[in-house]
């Protein structure tokens, strides 16, 4: 049975708004008066919670409020949620940077921690005075260092700068080797920021594989990320941050889904896609009036890996058209690019104003990678002169989530092209 590790207890982290240190003269003075009675802090009973998008009547905020969980040798745990959730608070009372104002953190073990770029990182030394500087900071001695750096610079690619000062790296760079070193040390616990989404797409791959090993090897890697597709291959438990405190704690896939909720909840609006105002990207000959996803009969927007996956578009000619033309893209999420694209032609012959047209787009299973895509519909003419409807997720239209198999890290980056069917319905 795997040895519990890391374990939180009601971890609270306060902070005053606007104020360097814990605030006014005259609050530092309350506090110590309490606390030399033996009395509680008079400022852990107020404080708003950590909602950033609403103003609080406080000038007191719970960025952490009530923390508890346990992490078992061998386990790798992810942490999600929005902008200012409370991660990178926890990571960094976790790592020992900074303390809680509640509660108390046991460790067994070794903690290595990356928790932004350069971390740990003196500019004015050189990337190998750097690496043997957080190995001391690590507790490793100069032999254990030296036995790996060469397993270590290789990693982090950047052995042409190697004894040139960090100040002349770039963000990437520096991560590059700042992972290195955190990951080749051998830390019992490994702790990972959203830092690696600064590196390039080969070397986020590589990094994915390192977890993995490190995991694999026994030790325990905490990760957190906004990149839902990393989340799903490699971690098999998750945290759901909202506002300072733990909205899901379970499998990582549940976490993903209620994640993806939280922005559908923010995100969409009430007005179908059938009454919508904004047509500025399109004619409106032919309109959209309704689009549903579904697999097995049930509709979701949620999809696991081994499931065929149906799009049920109905249209309504508004004007006499030229035809009818379908064309979808699923767009990566964080920066919009066009994953994959096709187009089919539905109709060739003339549309009659007034006409009512449904189709259904069928992608086989095992064909989309697992992760999160945005979707964007269009139909146009099918000479493709025009467009007379475009969706897409900015107006009321949730993202598409394909979550893995047992923990299957399927994965296909870059452009790909996905088979299709279509069926015309009567």
């Amino acid at each position: 049975m795997s040895k519990v590790v890391l374990k939180a207890i009601n971890i609270s982290k306060q902070y005053r708004l606007g104020q360097v240190g814990t605030g006014t003269i005259a609050h530092d003075l309350n506090r110590w008066w309490h606390l030399a009675r033996g009395k509680e802090d008079p400022y852990i009973q107020i404080g708003d919670t950590n909602d950033r998008s609403t103003k609080g009547d406080s000038d007191y905020v719970w960025s952490l409020k009530d923390i508890n969980f346990e992490v078992k040798q061998g386990d790798v745990l992810g942490i999600i949620g929005k902008n200012g959730a409370g991660k990178s608070t926890l990571l960094k009372i976790l790592s020992q940077v900074t303390t809680a104002t509640t509660g108390k953190v046991k460790i067994r073990g070794r903690i290595a921690a990356l928790l932004e770029v350069g971390t740990g990182f003196h500019p004015e030394l050189t990337g190998r005075e750097n690496v043997f500087l957080n190995g001391a900071i690590l507790g490793m001695t100069k032999a254990e260092i030296a036995g790996k750096f060469d397993e270590i610079v290789n990693f982090s690619g950047v052995e042409k700068y190697i004894d040139t000062p960090v100040k002349r790296y770039s963000s990437g760079m520096m991560v590059r080797l700042g992972f290195a070193v955190a990951a080749h040390l051998e830390p019992e616990i490994l702790i990972v920021d959203e830092v690696l989404a600064v590196g390039d797409a080969e070397f986020q791959k590589k990094c994915m594989g390192k977890i993995k090993n490190v995991a694999g090897e026994g030790r325990t890697v905490l990760f957190v990320s906004h990149n839902m597709q990393a989340m799903s291959s490699i971690c098999k438990t998750g945290i759901l941050l909202k506002n300072g405190l733990i909205d899901e704690m379970s499998d990582m896939n549940t976490c993903i889904k209620k994640y993806n909720g939280l922005f559908e909840e923010s995100v969409l609006g009430t007005v179908s896609i059938k009454d919508r105002l904004n047509r500025s990207q399109s004619s409106g000959n032919i309109l959209f009036s309704n689009i549903q996803a579904f697999s097995n009969g049930k509709k979701t927007w949620d999809f696991r890996y081994d499931e065929e996956i149906n799009f049920q578009i109905d249209c309504e000619a508004r004007e006499q058209s030229d035809g009818l033309l379908f064309y979808m893209a699923l767009l990566e999420p964080l920066t919009t690019d066009v994953l994959t694209n096709f187009k089919v032609v539905v109709k060739e012959g003339a549309v009659v104003k007034g006409e009512k047209l449904s189709f259904t787009i069928t992608l086989p299973a095992k064909t989309l990678r697992v992760g999160q895509f945005l979707l964007y519909f269009a139909i146009g003419d099918a000479k493709q002169t025009r467009w007379y409807d475009v969706v897409d997720n900015n107006v009321n239209l949730p993202a598409l989530n394909i979550t893995a198999i047992d923990m299957d890290p399927h994965y296909n980056s870059g452009m790909f092209s996905i088979p299709y069917k279509l069926n015309i319905n009567s």
